[in-house]
């Protein structure tokens, strides 16, 4: 499944384009900027806007062409990004205390789901 992701995002161009998902523009609005952790993220457009709003975006996938367009796309509008290249299973003890998770078509079958959902909402603030 790498191998699918890190092909199809070598292409030219953005895979789902730069604009960020509506969905996820709706759910910020109004909300106060925090630390915000975007698990399969791609080629970065998501997390990139997060970050434009002032967000302190977190990303990983494990498709290396997908961090490439990413870093890129943060480059072009001019805000910081973390993104790291790794599976759902290898995320790191220390990335924690996020105020929100974002699942933006991160498609997984229900054994792993059931894995990393709790994994992942281990990984909130307590506050949050």
């Amino acid at each position: 499944m790498q191998d699918f992701w890190n092909e199809r995002y070598a292409e030219e161009g953005f895979s789902y384009g730069k604009e960020p998902n509506e969905f996820l523009k709706l759910r910020l609005r109004g909300l106060s900027a925090g630390k915000v952790l975007f698990p399969a993220e791609g080629e970065g457009r998501n997390a990139v806007y997060a970050a434009s709003l002032g967000w302190n975006a977190w990303a990983f996938d494990y498709s290396s062409s997908g961090r490439k367009k990413a870093m890129s796309l943060a480059s072009e509008r001019s805000v910081d990004l973390v993104y790291e290249n790794f599976s759902y299973q290898e995320l790191p003890n220390d990335w924690r205390d996020f105020d929100l998770i974002a699942l933006i078509y991160a498609h997984m079958p229900d054994p792993l789901r059931e894995e990393i959902h709790p994994r992942l909402a281990d990984r909130l603030a307590p506050e949050a």
